[in-house]
């Protein structure tokens, strides 16, 4: 139906533009609020009555005869209706929605994308340091930086996806006299064990592989451990090694990928934070006091100035940020979105000023910004809150396989970024319908099932008559599946692959409101087919909508 909705849409716009020019821009369909009011409903009226001078009413009752008029409405639409205050309800005949299945069947899973616009995009997500295990906080980002990259290409972006990490640091060297302790022969709590040290078993393992001179090769380095506890350098170009393969394993089980990891310590050998300062001082943007450099942030909306080199001649966290994201926009990426926990919110405001104030030509509000709060995991009625092998938080290899990939994935999309998320462990491996991510993968397998018994070539289905398809539950799921296209627009705009997961459960419910409504394998053989042809477009539909997810379909549960 996206060909019939494309056309009515331009009907309405030539209609709004004849009545008043430029009011074609805000032609628009809605989804009725209540399903027995119509299959689209026109808001146009109420939108720009008071712009046209008219009652809402009066220009409703105008729409209405001037689009009953128009060729697509004539064949498409059943019924035109005013409505309340100046709503116009919109009926389609069978055979427009029928269209859709059509359309489902002939373009396959890529129903609904738009074609590529060569516009460039780059998503930075996960960025963990090497450190530890990745936790369950870095499997939400990791989660919803697929699953936006996977909508975004949808729409026609060309998309690159970055994992940008710290190699050296406070933190690093915290890591490299962890494991240089374990590898003297200390542990946790014993005299001469570093208070701000790493704890988790996975520090004894590090140690234990270094001193056994192994090599270890992770996605963008590779190397041999010398075995030699004073080899301060070594242990912790060992131990950064050793960790990126363990997050390069973590984000193998949870098959996603990178086109580039990017070192924040490439930027200071490479002179860019150096470089970056010096144009931030030559901008005039810049004074000093109490001995330290400071940005007017102020200027761009923060809540007041900001250090950017200390009095003790380091540079604040802030500084190399944005001596990065110039690197975006000089790499030719016009969009930049940035996943985050929400403890990185104070960081956007100062980031954005640094841009502003190097007056290059980075567009105001670049980069975009998602964020996330962190991910409580309950199991057997109690919150778990330590793993062995971190130590002390869980990880996402530990929820990986305590349920499954797909169902870490569904559930950890399965809400706002930004709201607060509890990962029931039981519920994730339940076989039933309140386990939504089995639901959904259900309502596939179901159709699959009734494609086996039936046992014909699925190429024949798009070309069957769909006429018999004129019940209410077919009508129903049919609206559901038209729904798609919009779906994944809106999704991919607003970065939030939520609504997805919200539209996947809402098909699986028509699609099984239908399976109990009508038997699909009738011996009336036009029937049968249409019928056929509209599950197999569910499944089609269904099966798209969890690749965006990065959860399988599986044929059989």
């Amino acid at each position: 139906m996206l060909h019939v909705q494309n056309e009515l849409l331009a009907a309405l716009a030539r209609t709004l533009d004849e009545l008043h020019p430029g009011a074609g821009a805000r032609a628009a369909f809605e989804k009725p609020k209540v399903a027995a009011h119509g299959d689209l409903a026109i808001t146009a009226a109420l939108q720009l009555a008071k712009t046209m001078g008219q009652p809402p009413r009066a220009l409703a009752q105008t729409l209405v005869e001037r689009l009953q008029a128009t060729e697509a409405c004539t064949r498409w639409v059943a019924a035109l209706e005013m409505a309340g205050p100046g709503f116009i309800n919109l009926r389609l005949k069978p055979a427009a929605k029928q269209q859709t299945v059509r359309e489902i069947l002939r373009e396959g899973p890529r129903w609904g994308h738009k074609p590529a616009t060569g516009q460039r995009v780059i998503v930075e997500f996960v960025s963990a340091n090497p450190t530890g295990p990745l936790h369950v906080g870095h499997g939400r980002q990791a989660a919803l930086g697929d699953a936006i990259c996977n909508l975004l290409q949808t729409q026609g972006w060309q998309v690159h996806r970055e994992f940008y990490y710290n190699d050296a640091g406070a933190q690093i060297e915290n890591l490299t006299r962890s494991v240089q302790a374990r590898a003297r022969g200390l542990k946790p709590g014993d005299p001469g064990w570093p208070a701000d040290a790493y704890n988790g078993d996975y520090i004894a393992d590090i140690a234990q592989d270094f001193l056994a001179r192994k090599t270890v090769q992770a996605a963008d380095r590779s190397v041999t451990a010398s075995g030699d506890v004073e080899d301060w350098d070594g242990i912790r170009a060992f131990a950064v090694a050793y960790l990126r393969h363990e997050q390069d394993l973590d984000l193998k089980a949870f098959e996603v990928r990178f086109d580039q990891y990017y070192l924040e310590s490439s930027l200071y050998s490479s002179g860019r934070v150096a470089q970056t300062v010096q144009r931030l001082i030559d901008s005039g943007h810049t004074y000093e006091a109490d001995g330290a450099l400071w940005l007017r942030t102020t200027q761009w909306g923060d809540d007041k100035d900001r250090v950017m080199r200390k009095s003790d001649g380091s540079y604040t966290y802030f500084v190399p940020d944005v001596a990065y994201h110039v690197t975006k926009w000089e790499r030719g990426f016009a969009k930049a979105i940035n996943i985050q926990g929400t403890d990185h919110h104070g960081t956007i405001a100062r980031v954005r000023a640094g841009l502003q104030a190097l007056g290059i030509g980075i567009p105001v509000g670049y980069p975009d910004y998602v964020l996330h709060t962190m991910v409580r995991v309950m199991r057997g009625g109690q919150e778990v809150k330590i793993s062995k092998r971190a130590g002390s938080y869980v990880t996402l290899r530990d929820l990986i396989e305590w349920t499954s990939k797909d169902a870490v994935r569904f559930f950890l999309l399965s809400r706002k970024p930004d709201t607060e998320y509890t990962f029931d462990v039981d519920l994730a491996i339940q076989q039933n319908n309140d386990n939504p991510v089995y639901y959904v993968q259900y309502a596939h397998a179901r159709i699959r099932s009734v494609l086996r018994q039936w046992g014909g070539d699925e190429a024949q289905l798009a070309e069957a008559d769909l006429a018999a398809l004129d019940s209410d539950a077919a009508q129903a799921l049919m609206l559901e599946l038209a729904r798609w296209p919009q779906v994944m627009e809106a999704a991919a705009r607003d970065f939030a692959p939520h609504d997805v997961t919200f539209y996947l459960r809402e098909l699986a419910a028509a699609y099984h409101r239908y399976y109990d409504a009508e038997r699909i394998l009738v011996d009336d053989a036009p029937v049968r087919l249409a019928r056929l042809a509209l599950v197999a477009a569910t499944a089609c539909v269904l099966r798209s909508g969890l690749a965006l997810l990065g959860v399988s379909a599986p044929d059989q549960m």
